[in-house]
């Protein structure tokens, strides 16, 4: 897939698409975040997306200069500034962790902590129906890891693609490469 098929939802003030990487470099205090714990409304992240129609699967390889709170760099599917899940790697108390927000009126946030890896993280999102998977590929383990199974509406189409935000600061770099959006993984949930 050609990230220059893709368009923008809040473009970042720079980014490069050089032998299939996308480097984005994130501008002031960006972040995609709905009211819960922090009395917010935040809808000024990077988003750089196509329209998906029906069930699908998104991959990605995600890279970033991790050095602030809250730097993030992943996957996103979105149907309204309302509706909405992010998932990717998140730098959050000096440590990396897989990072998923669900936001369906209001967001919630789950985390698990993971190793870093300088090659970067592999993330998948699929959805089948109602429901969303998220996942992240383990070297270590040679498989991949759920990490959330997610309710969120059904509709007919849904924008997928890739997100960075770094609420805490401008200037973080975020890369992705390999990204491909086709279609939904087998619902078997186990190997």
């Amino acid at each position: 897939m050609s990230m220059n098929e893709l368009s923008w939802l809040n473009e970042p003030p720079h980014h490069t698409l050089k032998d299939g990487t996308l480097e984005v470099t994130t501008g002031e205090k960006t972040d995609f975040w709905r009211e819960t714990f922090y009395d917010f409304w935040r809808d000024d992240g990077h988003f750089l997306f196509k329209s998906v129609a029906g069930d699908f699967t998104a991959e990605v390889t995600v890279q970033g200069d991790y050095e602030v709170l809250y730097d993030q760099a992943g996957l996103m599917m979105r149907l309204s500034e309302s509706h909405w899940i992010k998932a990717g790697l998140e730098f959050t108390d000096g440590k990396s962790y897989f990072s998923v927000v669900v936001t369906n009126d209001a967001s919630d946030w789950s985390l698990v902590e993971v190793p870093v890896d300088p090659e970067g993280i592999r993330i998948r999102l699929t959805r089948h129906d109602e429901a969303i998977r998220v996942q992240y590929f383990s070297v270590k383990e040679n498989t991949w890891i759920p990490v959330r199974l997610a309710y969120f509406p059904t509709t007919s189409r849904v924008d997928v693609g890739v997100m960075c935000c770094s609420p805490q600061r401008s200037g973080f770099k975020a890369r992705f490469k390999d990204l491909n959006i086709g279609p939904p993984i087998n619902r078997e949930l186990h190997d």
